[in-house]
């Protein structure tokens, strides 16, 4: 028996597209929340542990182990992202989700329980697991609790909450290391934990599930934990020569998952990823080459003290402006539903990221004035905005890629593997380009944004391969 119950993916979109309120009214708002509530808590943690560890670590200490905390996190909630179809099959909808939020509810108590440092890791990796898992379902989950026509808006309304959680999380983090507050921070995102099971329990549509044995493609599972363990270790090690050391092998490691997965019966990915002529495989290139350009975000707040002389708050909103722009511009985006223009959007996308973060190294300088700073802002707001345009219609490609119930819940489930992995790996290769730079801030800043800018452009190329393989393709069945 499927863990998902059949849905044909919608072959000639509407003329007009449906109406937000239709997803936010009262039959789909429930699920709509619980889908959206679980990436939400996932992105807010990230930022609001790395705003809390500082103060964390001067009760606790352990400073060693500092940079681990997000390693940690990070590679836990890539495994669980690819087991998202496993938890599926054999729990449902429902099952899968309290698995989900009860374990990060777990690691979030036990992080505020810690009494060492060494603890406090382990908690961050329960934290991960549990993000992984929800994250890896609101994909996967709107295939079976929304209509085909609401895929779009529950894909964008989703995406979108990496842009809110890139905001809020550094402001609540910030707002409880104010006043030396760690562990309440951590038992609060315990609580939500707790309040999301219970209304997972009210609103959330039932799906059928299966009591078998699920296999667990182990050989992947551990290629593809290794490769996110090395480009993490990228981001703690010191010097360019074992950063880049680390990402090679991390993209070795890759390589070798690709070649796995392609002779495996058991995959993380489903089969139709490496079918001659499919479009998922351009697709998930094209959301992992978006997703790398959010990197950036990571080190903004940097060139804004360093560059401009910013103070650290008004830096950290200011690097929110990507956010911003993706979260913004992806509810507008939502709305387009004429298949030319979806297929125009999906390259510009990538194309408006990549010149816009080329266009924001050009505008990097020592000492920057006021004025300058303030043209950051909607460059930085329109790179955002590229992965707006993009993101959502890329979204429902994957998940319309396959008719069978099973593989498609692991075609959207991956959504979640790939935008994770690709934000690791952009951050580890933005950290070795900036020790380019050297002493200087103004050419590492340069180096990190040129970089990333002409890789975010061959997302135009592969958004391009997508389009043409989804109008060649004749049936998009598993």
């Amino acid at each position: 028996m499927n863990a998902l119950p059949p849905a044909t993916p919608p072959s000639t979109p509407p003329s007009t597209p449906p109406a937000w309120r239709e997803l936010l009214g009262r039959e789909h708002l429930g699920s709509a929340i619980v889908l959206a509530g679980g990436v939400l808590v996932g992105a807010i943690n990230i930022y609001l542990a790395a705003s809390l560890l500082p103060t964390a670590v001067a009760e606790l200490g352990g400073a060693s182990f500092y940079a681990w905390n997000m390693t940690v996190y990070i590679v836990a909630m890539v495994v669980t992202t690819m087991l998202t179809g496993r938890f599926l099959t054999r729990w449902g909808n429902v099952g899968a989700y309290l698995a989900g939020f009860a374990t990060f509810a777990a690691g979030s108590l036990a992080c505020a329980l810690s009494p060492a440092m060494t603890v406090l890791l382990l908690s961050r990796g329960v934290q991960g697991l549990g993000a992984g898992l929800l994250s890896g379902l609101g994909f996967a989950v709107i295939r079976s609790a929304l209509p085909s026509r609401l895929w779009t808006r529950g894909a964008a309304l989703m995406s979108a909450m990496y842009g809110v959680g890139n905001f809020t999380g550094p402001a609540l983090g910030g707002l409880f290391a104010q006043f030396g507050s760690w562990r309440p921070a951590f038992a609060t995102m315990a609580l939500i934990g707790v309040g999301c099971c219970l209304l997972v329990l009210r609103v959330l549509p039932r799906s059928r599930r299966s009591g078998a044995r699920v296999p667990i493609p182990a050989g992947s599972l551990l290629l593809i934990t290794a490769g996110a363990g090395a480009v993490s270790v990228a981001g703690v090690v010191a010097g360019t020569l074992q950063k880049g050391a680390a990402i090679a092998l991390a993209f070795l490691l890759l390589a070798g998952f690709v070649a796995h997965e392609r002779r495996s019966e058991q995959r993380v990915f489903p089969r139709t990823t490496y079918r001659r002529g499919s479009p998922l495989k351009w697709i998930y290139l094209t959301l992992a080459l978006l997703a790398f350009g959010v990197a950036v975000e990571s080190f903004l707040p940097l060139f804004g003290q360093r560059l401009a002389g910013l103070p650290p708050l008004v830096a950290g909103f200011f690097a929110a402006a990507i956010s911003l722009g993706w979260s913004v511009t992806q509810i507008c985006s939502s709305s387009v539903t004429e298949q030319r223009t979806v297929r125009r959007l999906r390259v510009l996308g990538p194309l408006l990221l990549a010149a816009c973060l080329l266009l924001q190294g050009l505008l990097q300088r020592t000492d920057t004035p006021v004025w300058l700073v303030v043209v950051w802002v909607p460059v930085l707001f329109a790179a955002g905005a590229g992965i707006g345009l993009a993101y959502p219609h890329l979204s429902v490609g994957a998940m319309s890629s396959t008719q069978d119930p099973e593989e498609g819940g692991r075609a959207a489930a991956g959504i979640a593997t790939v935008t994770s992995l690709a934000i690791a790996f952009g951050t580890a290769v933005a950290g070795t380009l900036m020790n380019l730079g050297g002493d200087s801030m103004l050419d590492a800043a340069r180096y990190m944004l040129f970089g990333l800018g002409l890789t975010c452009a061959i997302g135009a190329l592969t958004a391009h391969a997508a389009n043409r393989t989804s109008r060649t393709q004749p049936d998009a069945a598993g």
